[in-house]
């Protein structure tokens, strides 16, 4: 089965765009910065809708308990900045301010990942999974592409209670015409036997392109969009392990603590599986350009294909 060419999209302009039509739709959204909007594609909602738009500054920290005190007067607030802030500089905040109470606070935090390239290994966020996963009351997603990015925020902004959105800062390949998104239910793209493919972010496109050159040599991959790591679709990942009997996990993160973690974790306890890791492995990535990385770093359909051939 051909991947379709869809084109290509940057999920943080998909999420600018959608920001500005919720609000129009909905006066209680408000939106808030830490001076990172031209980035985040905040940036578009402060235009439009200059009153319901708040720059913190350089202050995630701030930022996030700017955010829970407006969740507490019934406004749905969309907080933004880059992953690696909203996950490690702000994660107390994030703990206590917002997930303890089960606030409705949306966080979507854009360059996620090592595709951030040249900003470097201080601003790769490849620990940001695990450390917003294991947060009680959280729900964590990590779009494929800016059709489901779209997807994502509306059913972030209509969902009570804390959200935590991981977006990529380049254009990523379109993966999706059209989709059903249901928080917790993961998207099954391509059937298979032989193996089990489990992606999540950029690497879901990767993922698909292995599985149609491994069909050319009779190995039938099913591949599976885990687009919520919180609450993980347990179901749709045991029904296909018990199917093919063989697993891989791709992630643009480290293989601790993100979907790797995940899945192996449900796994174990459920449906013991032999399976294998694609992500960073434990140590930081560096300074270069997206592409280049991903190959130094193991994160290339050409890698799911040679882990694949080893596995099975």
């Amino acid at each position: 089965m051909p991947i379709k060419d869809l084109g290509s999209a940057a999920p943080r302009e998909a999420y600018g765009k959608a920001l500005v039509e919720l609000g129009r739709e909905n006066p209680n959204i408000v939106v808030l910065d830490a001076d990172l909007s031209c980035s985040t594609k905040t940036s578009l909602f402060a235009k439009e809708f200059p009153k319901r738009f708040i720059n913190a500054g350089v202050a995630e920290q701030d930022m996030i308990g700017m955010a829970a005190g407006l969740a507490t007067t019934g406004k749905i607030v969309f907080a933004s900045t880059f992953s690696c802030f909203a996950s490690g500089r702000a994660w107390e905040q994030v703990r206590v301010s917002v997930a303890y109470p089960r606030l409705n606070v949306k966080i979507v935090a854009t360059h996620g990942g090592i595709t951030t390239g040249e900003d470097g290994a201080t601003h790769q966020a490849i620990e940001d999974l695990a450390i917003i996963r294991v947060i009680p009351n959280m729900t964590l997603i990590v779009p494929s592409d800016a059709v489901l990015t779209d997807k994502a925020v509306r059913a972030a902004a209509a969902y009570h209670g804390p959200v935590f959105i991981r977006l990529p800062r380049a254009g990523t390949p379109t993966v999706y015409e059209n989709c059903d998104f249901k928080i917790g239910k993961a998207n099954v793209l391509r059937e298979g036997k032989d193996l089990s493919i489990f992606a999540c972010g950029i690497m879901v496109y990767a993922s698909l392109v292995a599985a149609e050159e491994l069909q050319k040599e009779n190995i039938s991959a099913e591949v599976i969009d885990i687009h919520t790591l919180k609450p993980l679709d347990k179901e749709a990942i045991i029904k296909s392990a018990k199917k093919t009997g063989k697993v891989i996990t791709a992630e643009e993160h480290s293989i601790i603590g993100g979907l790797g973690g995940a899945v192996a974790e449900t796994l174990s306890e459920n449906c013991p599986t032999r399976m294998a890791r694609i992500g960073t492995r434990d140590m930081f990535a560096e300074s270069g350009k997206a592409p280049d990385l991903l190959i130094k770093y193991g994160l290339t359909a050409k890698d799911i294909i040679k882990t694949a051939k080893q596995i099975l």
